[in-house]
């Protein structure tokens, strides 16, 4: 008899992002624990969905979501990657990514069947994989050491030796939280391989997809040779335009494989906010400079902070997308990421997120803790002289 879902989620209690945050609070610190940006996204945004609200936008919109939305979302994957999806039907919008994610395992994952994931890994997956029931098969991203920067990789061998018969899905996070590796075409060619090998669904997490620093690209697994009919993409708003409250997101993909998303979701959320999702369709079609001026803005504060955890002790991770770097505590004479992350609220005054918590095997990130780097530049500063001043005491 399969395991009742209390049970399946007898592991999962408070998110370290809740945990941390809360702490934060507690203690007045700096958070730089959780990914959210303490500016707003671009003023037409904003404007746009007060516009609407007023307007009277305050009722239900159809359950895959405004057209205006599907249809914008559409025409941005076709401008940017020459992917082609047809709105009506392989466009379906989600409260953020997270949901449509969960609703994608939900909705392909059967028990007992196997779901391979990069560790470190959001915290969501082993969720959403456990409250279906499956199996996850976690495959280990490692600093490079070939790499001055410590860009985290896959061994194509633990890869392919995590694939069996069992294995329905992959999940696929590219820029990557937490580490900020943004997989190259060759990677994804061999995570491409291996699903067409083995008949196995790609679900891609691309909310960092606009977020790439010097001159990295992003590529859609979806992108490549028949990989566009076994992939789920999924993306979001959220961290495009720096709106993390929002929560709008969408997937895109096969018409088989999201209305498999399409029959769980309406029994979940249903539908997200219509104002919002006419606000953001805008913002797709209008706000490209706003979005290139973010991420120049981003990749500057990576380079701030880095430079200030290296000066207080710490051997940074250089991070090619995403909000956040990675740092390893070992060159101050530590190695519980979890102990330094629970006590930096109060010695230092600043919250940051131990990296084992992404692990199925803790010992792989035991040494390292995860900043945010998406705070404005006096937070910034102020975090680094903070953790200074304890290096140094």
């Amino acid at each position: 008899m399969d395991e009742p879902l209390v049970a399946r989620m007898r592991g999962f209690g408070e998110t370290i992002f809740a945990e941390m945050t809360r702490l934060a609070a507690e203690t007045d610190a700096i958070n730089l624990g959780q990914g959210f940006p303490d500016t707003d996204g671009p003023r037409s945004l904003l404007a746009g969905a007060a516009r609407r609200i007023e307007q009277g936008v305050n009722q239900y919109p159809p359950g895959p979501g405004r057209p205006e939305l599907r249809a914008a979302v559409a025409a941005d994957r076709s401008a940017r990657y020459g992917l082609e999806y047809d709105p009506d039907t392989e466009v379906y919008v989600t409260v953020g990514a997270t949901a449509g994610i969960t609703a994608a395992v939900l909705g392909l994952v059967e028990p007992g069947d196997e779901v391979v994931v990069f560790e470190p890994m959001y915290d969501s997956y082993p969720a959403a994989i456990a409250m279906a029931g499956g199996v996850r098969r976690a495959v280990t991203l490692r600093p490079d050491p070939s790499d001055e920067g410590g860009r985290f990789a896959f061994d194509p061998d633990e890869l392919r030796a995590a694939v069996g018969p069992r294995t329905r899905a992959v999940i696929v996070n590219s820029p990557h939280n937490p580490t900020g590796t943004v997989l190259t075409e060759a990677e994804l060619g061999v995570i491409a391989e291996v699903c067409r090998e083995h008949d196995v669904i790609a679900i891609t997490d691309e909310v960092y997809e606009h977020l790439t620093f010097d001159g990295v690209a992003h590529v859609p697994l979806a992108s490549l040779p028949g990989m566009r009919e076994r992939t789920l993409a999924v993306s979001s708003a959220g961290k495009t335009f720096s709106v993390t409250g929002w929560k709008t997101g969408w997937v895109m993909g096969p018409r088989p494989l999201v209305d498999a998303v399409r029959t769980v979701n309406q029994f979940l959320t249903f539908t997200a906010n219509a104002a919002l999702q006419l606000a953001v369709a805008d913002a797709l079609r209008d706000e490209a400079d706003w979005v290139r001026a973010q991420r120049d803005a981003l990749q500057r504060k990576r380079d701030r902070l880095s430079a200030g955890l290296r000066a207080a002790g710490f051997r940074v991770l250089r991070p090619q997308g995403t909000y956040f770097v990675m740092a390893d505590i070992r060159p101050l004479g530590l190695s519980e990421g979890v102990d330094l992350a629970r006590s930096l609220p109060r010695t230092a005054g600043v919250a940051a997120v131990p990296a084992q918590v992404f692990y199925d095997r803790p010992d792989e990130g035991r040494h390292l803790v995860r900043f945010a780097f998406c705070k404005r530049d006096e937070v910034l500063d102020e975090a680094v002289a903070r953790l200074a001043a304890l290096a140094s005491a």
